[in-house]
């Protein structure tokens, strides 16, 4: 996770996001450097627009934060929707699709 941090640093920072700079970046904060791993992530940002996937990041968490604030406000007369409670089961099984 430290190298999307460098990367997002230097985003932020104006600089280029080289191999070159992150590790500068990593070996100041005393990461241990993996030049492998600094190499895939140019690599992987390479094409990237940053400030689009920051901005879409923010929109939707901020869709949750909309919603629970709405909800706060509706009028005291209003029929309250219960939530679906979701089994150990059914996290476990959701989580699956994250590995595969």
């Amino acid at each position: 996770m430290e190298y999307v941090y460098a990367a997002m640093l230097l985003h932020k920072a104006g600089k280029g996001i080289t191999e070159d700079a992150m590790e500068k970046v990593l070996t100041a904060t005393g990461v241990a450097v993996d030049k492998g791993l600094v190499k895939a992530t140019v690599s992987a940002l390479k094409d990237v627009d940053i400030e689009k996937v920051i901005s879409e990041a923010a929109i939707v968490q901020a869709a949750p934060a909309a919603a629970a604030t709405s909800s706060t406000t509706e009028k005291k007369g209003a029929p309250k929707v219960e939530e679906k409670k979701v089994t150990e089961e059914e996290a476990a099984a959701g989580l699956g699709a994250l590995f595969g």
